[in-house]
């Protein structure tokens, strides 16, 4: 995708974002990352100097292999669609890692301090409690109203004494108690973030790996159906090279929002990776997952996208779909590869359609 700069906003959708800018290297290092960036014709937005920086300064070696990959792959291009899969592969999930790890570490370091503090009032309580039984055994005589009045005072003042640490203690529980739930609640938005793709707001392809497992699990004990669709905007290459990146950026949030629209909170709805994305019909059949993915593409050929700045009328976007359903024995590779392989046939056969896994066995068939 070519990364414009322009204002470039979707009447359809929210105003854009803003992308956080890393901290640019300096010296020979940002030079190379500028030369190595025109070269093999990358985008130039925040995340894009991220990742070059992580490839050429060596830090990442997983990074690099990925990218060299790439390059030697293909036509040595690098595009925004692999510029966003390195990123969220490995710089993203690393980032998410470490703060979680710290966040980890702070939680330990808390229970530690609040067993410290539990020992502490246990102690305390059993000293107490042993002085009151000393002085239960040493009572004076009533007649001995000098010696009375002492005993009492010292039980008056070790009770005070008491009521004070314990008052103490009961404070530095509550607060060590507040900061562990703060804590917690920092790891689940971490583990929420790590499952999340930033952009769309969707779940990642991670979160998506897990709960098509978890749902192939599922079918597997209850004998319920699901289904999986496989989706990709039409010539979205070109659509981003010709309007640029921030626009491109747009219509994956107009997707994504279209689909959430449509499927609420029946379906795992993820961003599989650059313009594609996987959904996850849980108690459906072949037939319901096409009917769903339907509905999804029939409601993006009725939004018109019109840039707000110069008014230009961007047309409308179209999807393809392929669906396939659980079938006993499916792995999720298995599953993934036939509504892959419907998808393909769709785009194949025109594009803007939806293809389900049994056309390609009459497709095998008639070839």
């Amino acid at each position: 995708m070519a990364g414009g700069r322009e204002d470039a906003r979707v009447r359809t959708i929210d105003g854009m974002s803003e992308h956080e800018a890393p901290t640019l290297p300096s010296g020979d290092l940002a030079e190379r990352v500028v030369a190595a960036m025109r070269e093999h014709g990358s985008p130039s937005y925040p995340r894009a100097f991220e990742v070059w920086y992580a490839h050429l300064s060596g830090e990442m070696p997983a990074v690099s292999m990925a990218m060299n990959a790439i390059i030697t792959g293909g036509d040595g291009k690098i595009d925004a669609a692999d510029i966003d899969s390195l990123y969220d592969r490995f710089i993203g999930t690393e980032r998410l890692a470490r703060h979680a790890e710290r966040t980890s570490l702070q939680v330990l370091g808390e229970i530690d301090g609040l067993m410290a503090l539990v020992d502490k009032a246990l102690d305390s309580s059993e000293r107490y409690h042993g002085r009151l039984s000393a002085m239960s055994e040493d009572v004076p005589p009533p007649a001995d109203r000098q010696k009375l009045r002492e005993w009492v005072e010292a039980l008056v003042l070790s009770t005070r004494e008491e009521v004070t640490r314990k008052t103490k203690l009961e404070a530095q529980l509550r607060d060590s108690s507040n900061e562990i739930r703060n804590l917690r609640e920092a790891l689940e938005s971490t583990r929420a973030e790590a499952l999340t793709d930033p952009l769309t707001g969707l779940a990642n392809r991670r979160h998506f790996e897990e709960m098509l497992q978890k749902s192939i699990d599922q079918a597997t004990l209850r004998r319920e159906p699901f289904a999986l669709v496989m989706a990709d905007i039409d010539f979205f290459k070109q659509f981003n090279d010709a309007h640029g990146h921030l626009t491109g950026d747009q219509v994956l949030r107009l997707v994504a929002r279209t689909m959430k629209d449509k499927f609420k909170d029946k379906a795992i709805i993820t961003r599989f990776g650059g313009e594609e994305f996987a959904i996850i019909l849980p108690d459906a059949d072949l037939i319901a997952g096409k009917f769903g993915a339907e509905t999804v593409r029939q409601a993006l050929l009725t939004r018109e996208l019109v840039k707000r700045s110069t008014n230009e009328n961007l047309g409308r976007i179209t999807i393809s779909l392929g669906v396939a359903s659980y079938a006993r024995g499916d792995t999720a590779a298995s599953m993934t590869d036939r509504a892959d392989q419907a998808l393909m046939l769709a785009k194949r056969t025109g594009r803007n359609r939806t293809v389900t896994e049994d056309a390609i066995e009459t497709t095998t068939r008639v070839a």
